[in-house]
């Protein structure tokens, strides 16, 4: 099993501050707000030893192995994030648009996917842009269009004024039509709500638009060597549905943990690959440390249900994917070091595994556990004789 903690960093990178990010540190940061951080099962494998939760007694030695890893390509969002964990390099970041998109972009918008116009047209908050415009939307007919500090095109529409297919379908056409050339951006996002003046909330059916990796990935050179992948979350929409032999969305941290739980309890050989994301857009983005705080201690209660399951040489990874520090002055993602626990039965205790110089280390030992033999073009080193 493999699951990622969406945005849940553990310290700012070396590099931070060219991304606006110097101090940030998600779990840390948590915990210094809130007080401290109960999350004993996760400190047991080793979290502890890389990050200070407030006072949780002394640091013991871990039932599993610990580190963190870099990330090597630009930027700092989810897509150069997974595929880097997968074992693609992205060398040039995606593009950013700080005062709106372009004029240009926005009127290949308007003909291309046949709205009448738009709303919005600047990075903003999602709760924030739908409180401010919903109104307008739902007089006019009109979506809202918006981004962030991340590389997203964002369009939110209300799901009784533009139905979910219609959206779904103006949000295609814009990946794959408007959002291309130097206006590349790493996702194309819908983002649907619904009620009333006032009373506006985002439904779970948001859907990511992704673009396609460049190369092949882990989860590619696994389903071509016959190895179950299941890609649970929006696994699915990071890779665009390339090498995952089952693909299960879910909606929630909750409905995430049951389903892997599920899935892993029914799999005899496979790997699983989760992304939980409530940490990252219900926490991350609204600037929110007390419910990451909630969210990270439902996560550790789980864990015995997770060990429980491995067989004597099952490997569990926990890591992230980014950061999203809840305590800075940004709703956006920063650029941190992400966390590294690695367990097994049978394998090793209380290995420091250090600072790892790319998140494709993770992807690299998963190759190296299942025995790929056309792996060698995968970015990343293996820790596996760490760990087992």
């Amino acid at each position: 099993m493999f699951i990622v903690l969406d945005g849940v960093g553990v310290g700012e990178l070396p590099d931070a501050g060219a991304y606006g990010d110097a101090g940030a540190n998600t779990l840390v940061n948590t915990a210094r707000v809130v007080g401290s951080l109960a999350l004993p099962h996760l400190a047991r494998l080793g979290l502890t030893h890389i990050a200070r939760l407030g006072d949780t007694g002394p640091t013991v030695a871990a039932e599993g192995c610990y580190g963190k890893m870099a990330a090597r390509s630009a930027g700092k969002d989810s897509t150069t994030g997974h595929w880097e964990l997968a074992g693609i390099i992205t060398e040039r970041a995606f593009p950013l648009y700080p005062r709106g998109f372009p004029r240009n972009v926005l009127e290949k918008f308007v003909t291309i996917t046949g709205c009448r116009g738009y709303l919005g047209n600047r990075p903003a908050s999602g709760t924030e842009i739908i409180k401010e415009l919903g109104d307008e939307h739902v007089r006019t007919g009109f979506p809202i269009v918006y981004t962030s500090g991340d590389s997203v095109f964002q369009i939110a529409a209300h799901e009784e004024v533009i139905p979910l297919p219609r959206l779904y379908e103006i949000c295609k056409k814009t990946r794959d039509e408007i959002a291309i050339g130097e206006h590349r951006v790493g996702r194309v996002i819908a983002r649907p709500f619904v009620g009333t003046s006032g009373q506006y909330n985002r439904t779970a059916n948001r859907k990511d638009f992704a673009l396609e990796p460049p190369g092949a990935t882990l989860l590619d050179l696994l389903m071509n060597e016959e190895v179950e992948t299941i890609g649970i979350g929006k696994i699915d929409d990071l890779f665009c549905g390339r090498g995952l032999r089952e693909k299960i969305h879910t909606t929630s941290n909750a409905e995430g943990i049951r389903t892997t739980l599920d899935v892993a309890g029914r799999l005899r050989r496979g790997f699983v690959m989760t992304n939980l994301v409530d940490f990252d857009m219900l926490f991350g983005h609204r600037q929110d440390p007390h419910g990451m705080a909630r969210a990270l201690e439902e996560f550790d209660q789980s864990l015995p249900e997770f060990i429980n399951l491995l067989n004597e040489h099952d490997v569990f990874i926990i890591t992230s994917d980014h950061g999203n520090d809840p305590t800075d002055r940004s709703t956006d993602h920063s650029r941190e070091y992400v966390p590294l626990l690695c367990f097994c039965k049978t394998g090793k205790k209380n290995v420091d595994l250090g600072i790892r110089s790319s998140f494709a280390d993770a992807g690299k030992t998963v190759a190296h556990y299942f025995g790929l033999r056309n792996a060698a073009g995968l970015a990343g080193n293996s820790f596996l004789d760490w760990i087992v």
